[in-house]
């Protein structure tokens, strides 16, 4: 009887990250470096800025970035809402595939919003006249 040697499957990472109403999904695998956006490899997606912002973790992380591929899926909300959405999702992977407490700090030392979530939101219109005006604004009245 031959046993069967148990294949080692390769160490597989998946986070969220969240902005507004985007989500983003990202898997990080060991590899040679590849960034994914939606199928779409990170140099040709979206324009120069919002790429820029995407690799922010990744230049932060500087080596480890060469040593993974990372696949990120992202859906609902606008352009930027996704691509913070996909920045978190790009330095919470990174975080958790390194296990590196060093990293964990630059990160939130840069800036906090790349691992913890904003939870801000804009506040409704309100009903009187004040749509174009902002939210709670109404139109000027005298007392007296």
């Amino acid at each position: 009887m031959v046993k069967k040697v148990a294949e080692k499957k390769p160490k597989q990472i998946f986070t969220t990250g969240k902005r507004r109403e985007a989500i983003a999904r990202a898997k990080v695998v060991a590899g040679t470096g590849k960034i994914f956006i939606n199928n779409v490899p990170l140099d040709v997606w979206g324009n120069e800025p919002l790429r820029l912002w995407i690799k922010e973790p990744l230049i932060l992380a500087g080596d480890l970035s060469a040593k993974v591929d990372i696949d990120v899926t992202m859906r609902s909300g606008g352009v930027a809402g996704q691509t913070e959405a996909a920045r978190m999702a790009i330095a919470r992977g990174l975080v958790e595939f390194s296990h590196d407490k060093k990293l964990y700090e630059k990160f939130m030392h840069y800036e906090r919003n790349l691992l913890v979530y904003d939870p801000r939101r804009n506040e409704p219109h309100h009903a009187g006249g004040a749509s174009r005006r902002g939210s709670r604004r109404h139109k000027q009245r005298s007392k007296r």
